[in-house]
């Protein structure tokens, strides 16, 4: 459940979100608070204890998602992670009071907080579960739709090579240009053109940005705004400049070489381009 950053998401959460739970329990177990230094203090080690609970709950979710992932058994993990975080959570927070009101008042902690306090706050350890098992739900969600969708772009990737071919339109008659007889697409003016292996230009009513998410992104390459090309024309790149990359064409008479590729796009081309080199060196 922890993200990967200096302040984990539940770390920044909670340091606003225990002070307030600790306003609330006054609220629900004193019925007349006056403002003292004796109620601030109060309210301090209050908190701490609070604080201090919590970190034990949070190490012992987070010791659970190693050894016992919800994924394994959802009900047994929901069970042992209530049971143990709140007799772990409620032991440390008596412990801590008897030991405050010891060292302050050399008195046991009044019997109304074993009859009411200790309710209260166990109700909270089940709303900090709650939190957790909550935010564990969605990003469960979130991973699911990322997988749906990175499955729905390889089944259209499939779809596009079964296609096997690009429709132009020449005259009244429509055409299926294989992509391997597809050296690429270029822009002219205000036009875009599909340029063929045998120098064949066909004039096209789509946008590039459009046709670049028509075709298969295995074989094609949008360089920059000018130039998307089939992988069979390309035949390296040198680097320039700032991380710029000079990519190599075979000789066209349409579409000229080399290609210039900016810094922000030159990673995403050559992991298309050596794939398998890409994978080793990362």
């Amino acid at each position: 459940m922890q993200t990967k950053s200096q302040w984990p998401w539940d770390i920044k959460l909670f340091l606003i979100l225990i002070p307030l739970i600790n306003l609330i329990n006054y609220y629900l177990t004193y019925t007349n608070i006056t403002l003292s230094w004796h109620t601030v203090i109060a309210f301090c080690i209050d908190t701490l204890e609070g604080f201090a609970a919590w970190l034990m709950v949070r190490y012992i979710i987070f010791y659970l998602d190693k050894k016992m992932p919800f994924e394994q058994s959802p009900v047994k993990r929901i069970l042992v992670q209530i049971i143990a975080t709140l007799g772990a959570g409620l032991a440390i927070i008596i412990i801590l009071t008897e030991l405050v009101n010891k060292i302050a008042t050399n008195k046991p902690v009044p019997w109304e907080f074993y009859t009411t306090d200790i309710f209260i706050i166990a109700i909270w350890f089940f709303v900090v579960n709650g939190i957790y098992m909550g935010v564990y739900l969605y990003a469960e969600w979130q991973q699911s739709k990322s997988t749906k969708k990175h499955e729905e772009k390889i089944m259209n990737e499939r779809r596009k090579l079964l296609l096997n071919g690009f429709m132009v339109k020449t005259g009244k008659t429509e055409l299926l240009v294989a992509y391997e007889d597809i050296a690429g697409f270029f822009t002219e003016g205000e036009y875009v053109i599909c340029n063929t292996l045998s120098e064949k230009k066909y004039l096209l009513d789509h946008s590039i940005d459009k046709i670049e998410k028509e075709l298969p992104s295995i074989l094609f390459f949008r360089l920059n705004r000018q130039y998307l090309v089939h992988r069979q024309m390309v035949t390296g790149f040198q680097r320039v400049e700032n991380g710029k990359l000079n990519v190599l064409i075979k000789s066209s008479k349409n579409i000229s070489s080399p290609i210039s590729v900016s810094r922000t796009k030159a990673p995403a081309f050559k992991t298309w381009f050596q794939p398998e080199a890409e994978e080793f060196s990362a």
